[in-house]
């Protein structure tokens, strides 16, 4: 049988294994979505050996940067962030393996932010200088919005959170959590940005799904702004995965 899985340490909750198991049942898909815990990813191709049916998995932490020395291919994504969380396994007739590597947060996330955008939309503020935010700022330029990074520390290119005033949140009508605040069971923390000055202009966009609404975006919501969690971002990336896993290029 096909498998495909999840290369990560700790795999305590798998998003991804619920995900693909519930779409091969409902989809009758004849294939098995596996957790492969690895401390490190020297194994790696010692494991797709020994899996001769693994046609592709996805990287979560903390080898998202760790993998790209064993691609074969890289994506213009993971060339430019420096982190791959989605490879393709290709066999040769002689048994030759090929891995290309893929960023499908980039594209999940353009996908789900996408439909929200308005014209007025040209600039935006990412909270939090992590993994995440590196997919959503090279998503937000892709899609011709210029970003901001905000974080505790002061950069060359980067706000901190007492630098975002009145004239700022006014010129930068998109922002985007990236941090974990306001993840469940925590539910009641949020970024530390001037809500007052978040009007029907905004457009908040929360990365956390857990849960459903967090306080950044109930705030947000309760100065008139749009808001949408990171949920459907995870199920457009799981299927961009699908899609490159399933076609005939790398």
């Amino acid at each position: 049988m096909t498998e495909y899985g999840l290369i990560g340490f700790p795999l305590v909750h798998s998003f991804s294994k619920k995900y693909f198991t519930e779409k091969f049942e409902r989809e009758n898909i004849s294939a098995v979505y596996k957790n492969f815990e690895m401390e490190s990813v020297e194994g790696l191709m010692r494991l797709i050996a020994e899996h001769t049916d693994l046609r592709g998995f996805n990287i979560t932490i903390p080898h998202k940067q760790a993998v790209i020395p064993l691609l074969s291919k890289m994506s213009d994504g993971v060339r430019e962030i420096g982190a791959c969380n989605c490879i393709k396994v290709s066999r040769s007739a002689g048994g030759e393996v090929s891995l290309s590597g893929h960023n499908t947060d980039i594209i999940g996330f353009m996908d789900s932010i996408r439909p929200l955008l308005q014209p007025h939309h040209t600039k935006a503020l990412v909270l939090g200088t992590g993994g995440a935010s590196k997919a959503v700022v090279c998503g937000l330029r892709r899609l011709g919005i210029i970003p901001t990074l905000v974080s505790r520390h002061k950069g060359t290119d980067t706000l901190t959170y007492s630098d975002l005033d009145e004239q700022t949140l006014a010129e930068h009508t998109v922002i985007v959590n990236c941090t974990p605040l306001g993840t469940f069971p925590k539910v009641d923390t949020c970024p530390d940005i001037p809500y007052d000055y978040i009007g029907e202009r905004h457009l908040l966009y929360d990365l956390v799904y857990n849960p459903e609404q967090t306080l950044f975006m109930q705030r947000g919501e309760a100065q008139g702004a749009t808001v949408k969690n990171g949920l459907e971002m995870l199920h457009r990336q799981a299927e961009a995965g699908w899609t490159i896993w399933n076609s005939d290029n790398d």
